[in-house]
């Protein structure tokens, strides 16, 4: 920043460019500018010229006015700026809020307002002309009027004419803007429409400052872009506020401003008196105004007002000059949301970045990469602590107290918690703590080592705390006096007995307080009911205690506290109605129930109809944890009392009654959605809700049930038995249960719920309940993706799909859709892949399992890295930054960083808890193909593309060696496990093995007839295994370099090899889309896995060796289970991709042609494969019957086609005679010719008997992708690469029209019935219907997809696709018109693929095995040629 300096003798010079850290205390001058040539420029007092331009008597007036004021240096905008240094300008427009609010002055200058002008009454007419005054309208005079601390108001005759605290009623009414942002209340606190909205009556020279000069009101930075426009600038600020907004809406757990007023407000207020001594606290004192002491440590014991007491301190704090940050969090034991490490930084960064919004970067950049799973992640800690970290070293970060109540009821992380506190209190950041908690050692001990501390015993000054709480008994008592209408005797008493008794301790006055207002309670017996109130608060507890032990409502009031105390979050009056035994004349009055908790002795309240504990403290006491010892006693009787048999029954009957209300209340559509495919983010939860009563129940039960079976005692074993409670439970509502779990969107919980049921039941007993959960896990497990986005889908894609035998299918068959009558086939039981993570919009190219197990990391030609929980299959980090494909990604051996290398030619090292890329290794002059971490993680290994393999230090980045010697890429590079050799595998058909300390190649392994594409070495190191593109395994010894092993059996090149950690087996990933897994001691192939799509690029085993992950060419990653050695994939389909399928005339009949360079014979209704069809030398694209069904024409990428025999499955003709690609083949309507379209850009006509080609059309500049005969046979209709469509007569050969207007290729073409229209389906997502006889365009159709199919129905009213049914009447020659969003009628495609759809509505998602790659309709019938090579054929009954 650059100043102006007055000097004692008045002459003014600018100063040189100031650092942040070294800029005095200085006046700032806001103004509207006259034209340029008046102003003085930077340029104007470098050369001297200031003096002589008009504008110089702004600059003499702000300087006179600072020295005035006790100020030598000050800022004027004109020429403090070098405006020719496009740089400086970028950065003062995005600092200048931040110079205006930094200012000690900041003066304004009217020069529109006089201060002597006086009305026609004499009266000065200032205030007039003031409110007319140009300042008000510029855009950039916004944030000068907010951001100063102090602003003041002159006239043109320099005459102050007020202040902005003095006119804010005249500010407010001229500008709209409300006083609390004139008082300086937190711009946060505005929303972005209003804060939009104050910039309405302004506006700017240049049009795109109508944006700029708001950058300081939304504290955003951007780069100036002058020429784009004001409504381009604009579209970029909201862009970018939008996605602050979304961060900060992520990151969010709580707002602890909302909390602080729900905790005043539920204890009466915050009284001042009972806070205010600590103002004058010798610590307090020391801590607020010095720099030695950076933490302050509140304690005290249960009630002394320690939370009132801090919320006092942050009233006073926010009133601290210079204005500083005040963040401040809440905890709170019972309830689940506020009571763990994590939730307080979250919190506290909430704060302050809410106050100072620029910190949202230090949260955003991570947040990016990872999105909102990045708070949902097992690291998240990790995440908020760096988040936090790197806010407090913020250079523009204001002083910050930060401020954290009730330590001791951080119940999860609290030693992390405190010794993040204890460092950062000790660093040079602006930062000051206060904390507060009970008086537990155990606090004490990790807050000692702090060494700028300081402690505030509420104990040690029990004369403040006893005046604060006669002040409170002062304020308590004149409500109950008014409440009450005693009289002043009365009063007296009861105010001298709360004296005496208090001891200090604020909850004690207000539990007896709350009492004597009872209603219930008359005059006459008010002050013996006064004595039975006893010092202290566990004796007061105890006394509650036994009050409630005489009511009427003694065990109920009981049962309420026992599950009060033993359920894990706070549960609503319903969900207490469903945990307890209630009273017929109760149980559906929910008044009576409100009236009974509040019965339960004050140790309860009801929030919002939730019920919570009055304090911590009384569910300690309740559940004998009372950690004074002197009150252990009282607790430990307090308990034997609320549970007399022990807490286990109390958590028996919170599970026995979970599962007896969801079994009651559990059913299918409970929110009555209605359509399949409704979406979660679409579901608005009814009123009344009726998951209200079993919300806890749901997501709790096993938990209840956890407790009980993992206890030392063997007496609730028979739980786990079959034919039980929750053996009935999972088969009549599981289901339900899913759908519940989705719509409260905790299906993750659920699942996780399912696995540790599963777990204890395989410690305990074996019978027919191990098998249902298990299966209920797999179910659960496999649909999760769908089910979570659309919970109806648990009835009709979960159950459609799963396996024949699956337990859970069976007992919920009558859940299946009715609307479905067939499908052809799935699988009778569940194959080896137990999960199929998706989520990547490219082929994934590497995969690896952390050393725990828990998670994988997954590399793509996305250009991201995604680390995927195995057990839930959520992805919870996306790693973004690598400009080109991702090729190999692999852990460090603790887990904490991910290396990835990328065809961008880099080696990125990333941090997996935070997302943050902590290194980029650079050097190598070709594409990253593999990279690896050295067993210690102190090194990478990566190989390229430019034959070398190159050795990082991890800590520094620097390349420690470069290995050459390879004759071309290097393809995969391998640690051996003790660090000393590396093996490298390249397309020179080679493996070398290196030295690592030396460089030195030790041996060259020799052998493979292609390139190597992947090298492992064993866990022993004495093996190296290789897979290469000759389509073989080799095993070699490390030492001697003899082949000891040559595995075959793939079909296509070896992509990928692995070790399993025992050494035991390798397995394969392979381009013929199969993983095999191999016994290295015999060779023998124990395991094929099918399943993919796609080429698997990548396999590797779990660290336990019972799982495989592959990632493939499909964009997906399984998991497989490699423990059972069995080969479970039963159904019959294609080796490789559906290229093309289609119906028999009849329906009863499926042709598919494939990669796999066949054509397979499908019965529809059964799924069974009639006929294969060999002959072709390669892939099938294009598959059609002849008209009377007796024969199948196929067009492949051998240049020919062929016709079969139907029934025999004979090659009758092979047609030969284009020179490339067959694409498209057509019977003519009396099937005596047909019609194929190629990519060498023609199209022939061929006579069907003699195989003579009769005709070869010429004129497409493009491969034909598709031809069709009109319904006379005398036409031919083709669409091609080149755009367009042609019509031609099949005589002569001639093309007779062409049609153009589609903007990208045409893949499908279509004749009607009658032959006058001619529809087409193009990549540009549009079907178009053209008049065939004038070559006119009638209609278009944006369909948001490519129709690859397209027929017209025989009534000519409708157009079939490949994504549905749409009405095509009502267009014109003279009227063409463009339909945006056509309605689809009955079964289609949804545009992803990955939906059935029914009248336009998702109703059916496919699995990521059944994604279609070719697909046909025929009424209600679809089939699917799927990417995994199944053909799957499906009947609708009817419409849904």
């Amino acid at each position: 920043m650059r100043l102006l300096e007055r000097d004692d003798a008045g002459e003014i010079r600018p100063t040189k460019d100031l650092p942040s850290d070294k800029i005095p205390p200085y006046a700032i001058l806001s103004h509207t500018w006259g034209p340029d040539e008046e102003e003085v420029s930077y340029k104007d007092l470098k050369d001297g010229r200031a003096v002589s331009k008009l504008g110089y008597n702004k600059i003499r007036f702000c300087a006179d006015r600072a020295w005035r004021d006790g100020l030598k240096f000050f800022w004027v905008d004109t020429c403090c700026i070098d405006k020719s240094n496009s740089t400086e300008l970028q950065e003062a427009i995005n600092s200048m809020f931040r110079w205006y609010r930094d200012a000690a002055k900041c003066y304004v200058y009217l020069t529109d307002v006089s201060a002597y002008k006086r009305d026609a009454d004499g009266d000065p007419s200032w205030k007039w002309a003031f409110q007319k005054c140009k300042w008000f309208t510029r855009g950039w005079t916004l944030q000068e009027l907010i951001a100063p601390t102090s602003v003041e108001f002159f006239s043109r005759e320099k005459a102050r004419i007020g202040d902005r605290n003095s006119l804010e009623r005249m500010i407010h009414d001229v500008t709209g803007i409300p006083l609390e942002a004139l008082r300086g209340s937190p711009l946060s606190d505005f929303s972005v429409h209003d804060r939009m909205a104050w910039m309405k009556q302004r506006n700017t020279t240049r049009e795109e400052d109508m944006a700029y000069s708001l950058f300081g009101i939304f504290d955003v930075h951007l780069p100036l872009i002058y020429g784009e426009g004001k409504e381009k600038a604009l579209e970029r600020l909201r862009e970018k506020i939008g996605k602050d907004d979304g961060c900060l809406a992520d990151l969010r757990v709580t707002d602890s401003r909302h909390d602080k007023k729900r905790i005043e407000a539920a204890k009466g207020g915050l009284l001042k008196d009972s806070y205010c001594w600590v103002l004058s606290n010798v610590q307090f004192q020391q801590w607020r105004d010095g720099d030695d002491q950076r933490l302050l440590w509140i304690k005290g014991d249960p009630g002394k007002g320690k939370t009132m007491l801090l919320c006092g301190i942050i009233d006073e704090l926010k009133k601290s000059t210079p204005p500083g940050l005040v963040s401040f969090f809440f905890c709170q034991a019972t309830d689940s949301r506020i009571n763990n490490a994590t939730a307080v930084l979250r919190g506290l960064i909430y704060l302050l970045v809410s106050q100072q919004p620029a910190l949202i970067s230090h949260v955003r950049r991570p947040y990016d990469h990872a999105g909102k799973k990045m708070f949902e992640d097992p690291n998240v800690w990790v995440v908020v602590c760096e988040i936090f970290t790197s806010i407090l070293q913020d250079p523009g970060l204001r002083m910050t107290y930060l401020i954290i109540d009730a330590l001791d009821e951080c119940v999860t992380d609290l030693p992390q918690l405190l010794e993040l506190i204890t460092r950062t209190s000790c660093t040079s950041s602006p930062i000051k703590w206060i904390v507060s908690s009970r008086n537990w050692p155990d606090i004490e001990e990790q807050l000692e080592t702090a060494t700028q501390k300081a402690r505030l015993s509420l104990e040690l000054n029990a004369e403040s705390i006893s005046a604060a709480v006669n002040a409170f008994i002062q304020n308590r008592i004149d409500q109950l006096a008014l409440k009450t209408k005693y009289d002043a005797n009365m009063i007296g008493k009861i105010q001298d007995y709360l004296h005496s008794h208090a001891n200090g301790t604020f909850l004690w006055v207000a539990l007896v307080c709350q009492a004597l207002a009872d209603p219930k309670v008359k005059k006459r017996h008010i002050l013996a009911k006064l004595q039975t109130f006893p010092r202290g608060l566990d004796s007061l507890y105890a006394r509650m205690l036994e009050q409630i032990g005489h009511s009427e409502d003694a065990e109920l009031c009981k049962q309420i506290l026992a599950v009060a105390a033993a359920v894990r979050r706070p549960i609503s009056l319903d969900e207490l109605a469903s945990l307890i035994e209630m009273p017929d004349d109760v149980s559906d009055d929910p008044e009576s129930l409100e009236e009974i908790v509040k019965l339960c002795g004050s140790f309860l309240i009801i929030r919002e109809q939730t019920v919570y504990f009055v304090h911590q403290s009384a569910k300690d006491f309740l559940l004998g944890t009372a950690s004074d010892k002197a009150s252990n006693k009282a607790s430990q009787e307090a308990f034997k009392l609320v549970f007399p048999t022990g807490i286990e029954d109390v958590s028996y009957i919170i599970f026995w009654r979970s599962l007896n209300v969801m079994s009651q209340k559990l059913r299918r559509d409970i929110y009555c959605l209605n359509a399949p495919g409704f979406s979660i983010d679409n579901v608005r939860v009814p009123d009344p809700d009726p998951l209200a009563t079993v919300r806890y129940s749901c997501i709790y039960w096993i938990d209840h049930l956890r407790d009980l079976v993992s206890s030392t005692s063997s007496k609730w074993v028979h739980l786990l038995q079959d034919d039980g409670d929750i053996h009935r439970f999972l088969t009549s509502k599981y289901l339900y249960w899913l759908e519940a779990l989705s719509l409260l969107r905790a299906l993750p919980e659920g699942i996780d719920a399912i696995r540790q049921l599963e777990s204890l039941l395989g410690h305990t007993i074996r019978g027919r309940l191990i098998a249902i959960v298990r299966d209920a896990y797999r179910f659960a497990l496999s649909y999760r993706m769908i089910i979570e986005k659309a919970p109806l889908q648990a009835y009709t894609s979960a159950l459609v799909f799963a396996p024949t035998n699956s337990i859970i299918k069976k007992f919920f068959k009558k859940e299946e859709p009715g609307w479905i009558s067939t499908i052809s086939v799935v699988e009778a039981e569940w194959n080896a892949c137990t999960q199929t993570l998706e989520g990547h919009g490219g082929w994934v190219q590497s995969v690896v399992f952390s050393p725990d197990g828990q998670r994988v990391a997954s590399g793509s030609h996305d250009n991201t890295i995604k680390i995927w929980d195995t057990a839930s299959g959520v992805c919870t980090q996306t790693l973004e930054g690598h400009g080109r494909w991702v090729q190999s990604v692999a852990f460090s051996p603790d887990g904490r960083r991910v290396a990835s290398g990328s065809d961008d030619n880099t080696i990125k090292i990333w941090d997996t808890a935070s997302g943050v890329c902590t290194q980029t290794l650079e050097g190598h002059g070709g594409r990253v193909q593999s990279v690896v971490f050295s067993p210690d993680g102190q090194r990478v290994a990566s190989g390229s593309h430019d034959n070398t393999i190159k050795i990082w230090d991890t800590a520094s980045g620097v390349c420690t060696q470069t290995l050459e010697g390879h004759g071309g890429w290097v393809r995969s590079v391998a640690f051996s496990p003790d660090g000393q050799r590396v093996a490298s595998g390249s397309d020179d058909n080679t493996i070398k093995i290196w030295d690592t300390a030396s460089g030195v190649c030790t041996q060259t392994l020799e052998g493979h007839g292609g390139r190597v594409e992947s090298v492992a070495f064993s866990p022993d190191g004495q093996c190296v295994a290789s897979g290469s593109s000759d389509n073989t395994i080799k095993i070699w010894d490390a030492a001697s370099g003899v082949c000891t092993q040559t595995l075959e059996g793939h079909g296509d090149w070896v992509e990928s090899v692995a070790f399993s950690p025992d050494g035991q087996r390798v397995a394969s990933g392979s381009s013929d889309n199969t993983i095999k897994i191999w016994d290295t001691a015999s060779g023998t192939c124990t395991q094929t896995l099918e399943g993919h799509g796609g080429w698997v690029h990548s396999v590797v085993f779990s660290p336990d060796g019972q799982r495989v992950a592959s990632g493939s060419h499909d964009n997906t990653i399984k998991i497989w289970d490699a423990a059972s050695g069995v080969c479970t994939q039963t159904l019959e389909g294609h080796g490789d991709w559906v290229e093309s399928v289609a119906f028999s005339p009849d329906g009863q009949r499926v042709a598919s042609g494939s990669s796999d360079n066949t054509i397979k014979i499908w019965d529809t209704a059964s799924g069974t494969c009639t006929q294969t069809l060999e002959g072709h030398g390669g892939w099938v694209q294009s598959v059609v019957f002849s008209p009377d069904g007796q024969r199948v024409a196929s067009g492949s990428h051998d240049n020919t086609i062929k016709i079969w025999d139907a029934a025999s499955g004979v090659c009758t003709q092979t047609l030969e005679g284009h020179g490339d690609w067959v694409e498209s083949v057509a019977f003519s309507p009396d099937g005596q010719r047909v019609a194929s379209g190629s990519s060498d850009n023609t199209i022939k006509i061929w006579d069907t008997a003699s195989g003579t080609c009769t005709q070869t059309l010429e004129g497409h500049g493009g491969w034909v992708h598709s031809v069709v005969f009109s319904p006379d046979g005398q036409r031919v209709a083709s669409g091609s690469d080149d755009n367009t469509i042609k019509i031609w007569d099949t005589a002569s050969g001639v093309c007779t029209q062409t049609l153009e207007g589609h903007g990208r290729w045409v893949q499908s073409v279509a004749f009607s019935p009658d032959g006058r229209r001619v529809a087409s389906g193009s990549d540009d997502n549009t079907i178009k219907i053209w008049n065939a006889a004038l070559g006119t365009c009638t209609r278009t159709l944006n369909v948001g997809s490519t129709a690859t199919h397209l027929s017209f129905d025989y009534a000519n009213a409708y157009i079939n696709t490949n994504i549905g049914r749409t009405q095509i009447a009502t267009a014109t020659i003279e009227n063409p018109n463009q339909l945006s969003s056509p309605v689809f009628y009955s079964y289609g495609l949804g545009q992803d693929y990955r939906w059935i759809t029914c009248n336009n509505q998702n109703v059916l998602w496919l699995p990521p095995e059944y994604h279609a790659s070719a697909s046909a309709m025929q009424g209600r019938k679809i089939v699917l040629g799927c990417y995994s090579g199944r053909v799957i054929t499906f009947l609708f009954s009817r419409d849904v």
